[in-house]
């Protein structure tokens, strides 16, 4: 008994002291470890299949997508084949499109960041900009609340007055044992609810538990939704900033 005692103290000191740990972090602390749990630490590599849900038809969009740390992200469609090659790329603060059908480079302004990526439920700001929840707001620990089973902080985001971002406020659940965006609410500047996003399908995927799906789903449209699946990820990837350039945009495969 004393030989299983002390084999197991150790364990159990850990498990307090991990536990302790979560308790002493801040809102902005716990905000900051879910974000770099899907963007990766440094980068990452993924593809995705989104499928835009409306009442009458389903379209399918499939694309892969490079990031490196909030600053540098580059979107390549590859599916379906009439807009397959268009590419769209953040470098900073500028934001630009790729159309090889028509070879058009286009600047996006910043007025396009709460347009529909895509003609999806998402964003430019959702997928191309994205604005940083750890930088660009203001974060609150609210009560405790169980999503899908798990035991998740619910955290208010209030952006800063001098933030170039789209949203009035933002709540997000982030699960207390493993850091996974669970869900979110996004209001605009009167307090209305705009769009939920809820994850699913909590899988490995790139050496990490994260959700492998996430539904969008706009608060006053019917029959409408966003489904965007993850087919393959990778972290901490090997990426130079010069990959993310308006020239790699149309060689990039």
């Amino acid at each position: 008994m004393k030989v299983m005692n002390l084999i197991l103290l150790p364990i159990i000191f850990s498990v307090v002291a991990a536990s302790t740990q979560a308790q002493n972090l801040t809102a902005k602390e716990i905000v900051k470890k879910a974000d770099a749990k899907m963007r990766g630490e440094k980068s990452s590599y993924s593809t995705m299949t989104m499928t835009i849900v409306r009442p009458t038809w389903e379209r399918k969009i499939g694309f892969k997508n490079w990031t490196k740390g909030t600053e540098y992200s580059l979107a390549l469609i590859t599916l379906p084949a009439k807009e397959k090659g268009q590419a769209f790329l953040k470098r900073k603060n500028e934001m630009w499109s790729w159309n090889p059908t028509i070879n058009r480079m286009i600047k996006l302004p910043p007025s396009m960041l709460a347009q529909g990526w895509m003609g999806s439920d998402f964003t430019n700001d959702d997928l191309l900009n994205e604005s940083s929840v750890v930088v660009d707001y203001t974060h609150k620990q609210l009560k405790e609340e169980d999503i899908s089973g798990r035991k998740c902080y619910k955290i208010q985001l209030i952006p800063h007055e001098d933030a170039a971002v789209v949203w009035g406020k933002i709540y997000i659940w982030i699960s207390v044992s493993d850091y996974l965006w669970m869900k979110a609410e996004y209001y605009d500047e009167d307090d209305y609810l705009i769009k939920t996003e809820v994850a699913y399908d909590i899988r490995n995927m790139g050496g990490r538990i994260i959700p492998a799906k996430y539904e969008l789903i706009p608060a006053d449209k019917e029959g409408h939704k966003t489904v965007i699946v993850m087919d393959e990820i990778k972290f901490n990837i090997p990426v130079s900033d010069d990959f993310f350039s308006q020239q790699n945009m149309k060689k990039v495969r």
